[in-house]
């Protein structure tokens, strides 16, 4: 592979990825309740790190040469990024939801905006 295309690649990858780790995590700061702090660090697990793994991938081939067994690896580091964001997504949505913290009334769409039996919504009244 050519150093030069390799340079850019991994450098276009590690960026992004890094990018929307930075974005996710600012995001969150913005966001008002523990749902949508869970739904903004999607786009940082479900893109942003395959995107690192794939620049890490790119700088292996480069330096190493091609191997089955780097390629398998990074294969299934993207496999089980994405796999274990997707359980750890729900599995937090749903311990938050019957936590009884109030979701936030002005997310949209929202099928939970109002709280659970015996909860009351703090925030209800303002904004």
């Amino acid at each position: 592979m050519n150093e030069t295309l390799a340079t850019v690649l991994v450098g276009i990858f590690g960026i992004t990825g890094s990018l929307l780790l930075l974005a996710s995590a600012l995001a969150m700061f913005r966001v008002r309740d523990a749902l949508s702090r869970i739904n903004v660090f999607s786009p940082a697990t479900g893109l942003g790190m395959p995107l690192i793994v794939a620049a890490a991938y790119v700088f292996d081939l480069h330096s190493a040469g091609f191997s089955w067994s780097s390629l398998l690896m990074a294969v299934v580091a993207v496999l089980c990024l994405i796999i274990v964001s997707s359980v750890a997504s729900n599995t937090l949505a749903r311990s938050t939801v019957l936590s009884g913290q109030p979701v936030f009334r002005k997310t949209s769409p929202n099928r939970l905006a109002s709280p659970p039996e015996g909860v009351t919504d703090v925030e209800s009244d303002e904004v």
